[in-house]
């Protein structure tokens, strides 16, 4: 089987992935991206120099840059596109090209108003022959593009188009890990955007080594608790797209969530670190994440300080004297005694 493979973003991500595709063998793989003028420099340079600057794109994979030139069939679509946006681009595709058998996303968050995950968007959209899958994992697309060594969870409850994006992907420097806990890999990866933010804050104010192992730590568990809430399953916390995404975004400074966090407690505003930084998903994705667990009944108190720091209720040093000033609690506190299976 040979699918045309359509790449949803052109931006570090998703221009990543698709590269790692052609790489591997994949014939038939189109790139789009919103800006038509940055795709056609892209077409002309072979390089994306706005976001991976110095990769050199191979002829193989072909940048679509008007309607026209979209392929006529597709098999798999990687949607890699910014979380806020994913429902309307994917309706926008959906009317041009028609739906794929599978529809794998690599794009995390919670949608805000409707407080869905990827696969409820995804069901909005397409009928019910669309597989769906999550790709989530600690990645860079940086590194991912210079092809140093990685690795992500591919997420799905369809065995045939899972076992066909492992090899899609797999490679000796790429190596995907299967799983059926959808749910549970998508919401490590949006919750963790969350925390990156609440570690850069922490590590800006210079709080030290110690506090930031206490955050991560504390993150993991509100993570976790949540997750478990919705049906995701305990030992993927503990995987790729929970622990090893959550250490990654918030210890290193190629993550733009945890940049965000540092230029908050450096004192700029919202939105003056969001146009330093650039997307900052965890920024969109921390409204409806409260919103969600306070209708949950899950408490998420580092989550809520972010979000209160962003609608200005709170600054980043009073979040963390918040924090501090809450009653002392048992580590296991939250949990049920029996985690779902």
């Amino acid at each position: 089987m040979n699918p045309r493979i359509l790449v949803l973003g052109a931006g570090a991500w998703g221009t990543a992935l698709a590269l790692l595709l052609v790489r591997n063998g994949a014939s038939e793989v189109f790139l789009w991206g919103r800006d038509p003028a940055m795709m056609t420099a892209m077409r002309r340079t072979r390089i994306n120099q706005r976001y991976l600057p110095g990769i050199v794109l191979p002829k193989a994979l072909q940048l679509v840059t008007s309607d026209h030139e979209l392929p006529a069939e597709v098999g798999i679509i990687v949607a890699a596109v910014p979380f806020q946006a994913l429902r309307s681009v994917l309706q926008l595709f959906v009317d041009r090209i028609g739906p794929p058998l599978c529809l794998a996303c690599a794009s995390k968050g919670i949608e805000k108003g409707s407080f869905q995950r990827a696969d409820q968007i995804v069901a909005d959209v397409y009928p019910s022959q669309t597989a769906f899958a999550m790709l989530s994992g600690p990645n860079f697309a940086t590194e991912v593009a210079a092809q140093l060594p990685a690795a992500i969870t591919v997420a799905t409850l369809d065995d045939f188009w899972g076992r066909e994006l492992v090899r899609r992907f797999h490679s000796h420097l790429f190596r995907p890990y299967l799983t059926n806990d959808v749910i549970g890999v998508e919401l490590g990866g949006a919750i963790k955007n969350v925390m990156a933010i609440a570690a850069g804050i922490g590590d800006g104010l210079q709080l030290g080594a110690n506090s930031r192992a206490a955050l991560i730590t504390r993150g993991l568990a509100e993570i976790t608790r949540f997750g478990l809430a919705q049906g995701g399953r305990l030992e993927t916390f503990m995987g790729l797209s929970g622990l090893g995404d959550l250490v990654l975004s918030a210890t290193d400074d190629k993550s733009r969530n945890r940049r965000f966090g540092l230029q908050l407690a450096a004192g700029l505003t919202v939105d003056h670190a969001i146009a330093r930084v650039g997307l900052v998903e965890g920024a969109t994705t921390a409204t409806a994440l409260v919103e969600l667990a306070d209708k949950l009944g899950v408490e998420m108190p580092i989550s809520r300080e972010v979000a209160d720091t962003l609608a200005g209720k709170t600054t980043p040093a009073q979040a963390v004297g918040n924090l501090l000033a809450r009653d002392p609690v048992t580590e296991s506190a939250g949990f049920a005694s029996t985690p779902k299976p």
